[in-house]
């Protein structure tokens, strides 16, 4: 990567079933004060709530929207539809070794792949996931692939969590799927899925978070282990990004916070970001210097600038550490009246 490289940001906003608002996508970079916003050529209102940046050309970036995923190659000045279905994207993800294959997870529960950078696309075969029986939406199909991750150590090896609905599972690079864990339980508490990770320093092991707590299984999958994260509110804590650090396999953050579907009624919200670096084993809170009234929604890590690490709350308000997340800055408010119609989802940074 070239010495004069910047670190790009990139938020997309949108809202949720019958709360949608404008939606939205905005950038910024640290040779700039403000936030601008790329939502032209997406469509009006767009509900953007997959973004990613190409690990080797970062002027090329990613977004899933409600009408499928676009390309732009010019960091989001000019927009491109790619040839996939035009419903809910909810998530994407690279190949860890081809950037030309990327998978996107839709609603209803599908995923779609492309091994040409997005302008070809094939419906991978879902038939053996079944509707989980614990949840109560749009049976026979899941809800909506919420994440997906591969294992960089094995890449045959690919994961799908499921918002309401547990973990999906694939051997084969993503052709075919079988259901993993139908939702895991706390305290009679049925979870909702909100992310998967695998660490390269741990191949086979994986990471899923969900509304109240965090598990990991070192089995790819079979059996499941709560790793126990400070409480934000009585039983748990909400958990809503995780991440592993591009250039050390150890070091895995948190996006958390109190509030959420699994608090008990009458939480105050705040959001906090914790950090592993021993690959999940412990975890401690990070001071950003400020505990946003939100729960924390996203991390960014630059993957050709390690040292730039970057945490958004749920209504935009973005935290910058530009050396390897021991000292943070705010790094403004993104802009829009947050509320349930309209907030924060994906965060990517390049």
């Amino acid at each position: 990567m070239p010495s004069d490289h910047v670190t790009h940001v990139y938020i997309g906003l949108g809202g949720e079933g019958e709360y949608i608002g404008d939606g939205g996508l905005y950038r910024r970079s640290h040779n700039e004060n403000e936030w601008t916003s790329i939502s032209s050529g997406l469509g009006p209102n767009p509900q953007v709530r997959a973004l990613l940046v190409h690990p080797q050309n970062p002027t090329t970036i990613y977004a899933g929207t409600n009408r499928g995923p676009f390309r732009s190659d010019d960091r989001g000045d000019h927009w491109e539809a790619l040839g996939a279905p035009e419903s809910d994207v909810w998530s994407m993800a690279f190949h860890p070794n081809n950037p030309d294959v990327i998978y996107a997870g839709y609603e209803p529960c599908a995923v779609y792949k492309t091994i040409d950078g997005g302008s070809n696309w094939s419906k991978t075969d879902t038939s053996k996931v079944n509707y989980p029986h614990i949840t109560t939406y749009m049976p026979p199909l899941a809800k909506r692939v919420i994440g997906i991750a591969s294992d960089p150590s094995n890449p045959n090896d690919v994961y799908g969590a499921i918002e309401v609905g547990g973990l999906i599972g694939s051997h084969d690079e993503g052709e075919s799927w079988e259901q993993l864990l139908d939702g895991p339980y706390l305290r009679n508490n049925t979870l909702d899925l909100h992310g998967v990770q695998v660490s390269a320093d741990a191949p086979g092991t994986v990471f899923i978070i969900t509304q109240v707590a965090m598990f990991r299984s070192r089995d790819k999958g079979q059996r499941w282990e709560h790793i126990q994260v400070e409480e934000m509110f009585p039983g748990g804590s909400y958990c809503r990004d995780l991440m592993v650090a591009p250039g050390d396999p150890k070091t895995i953050y948190l996006a958390a916070g109190a509030g959420g579907g699994g608090a008990p009624s009458g939480t105050q919200e705040a959001g906090a970001l914790f950090r592993s670096s021993d690959t999940g084993e412990t975890w401690d809170r990070v001071d950003i210097g400020d505990t946003p009234p939100r729960r924390m929604m996203q991390i960014a890590i630059d993957k050709n600038n390690g040292d730039n690490v970057y945490c958004c709350d749920y209504e935009g308000r973005v935290y910058a550490s530009t050396d390897g997340g021991a000292k943070w800055d705010k790094f403004g408010q993104v802009p829009g009246e947050m509320s349930r119609y309209l907030h924060v989802y994906p965060m990517v940074c390049g």
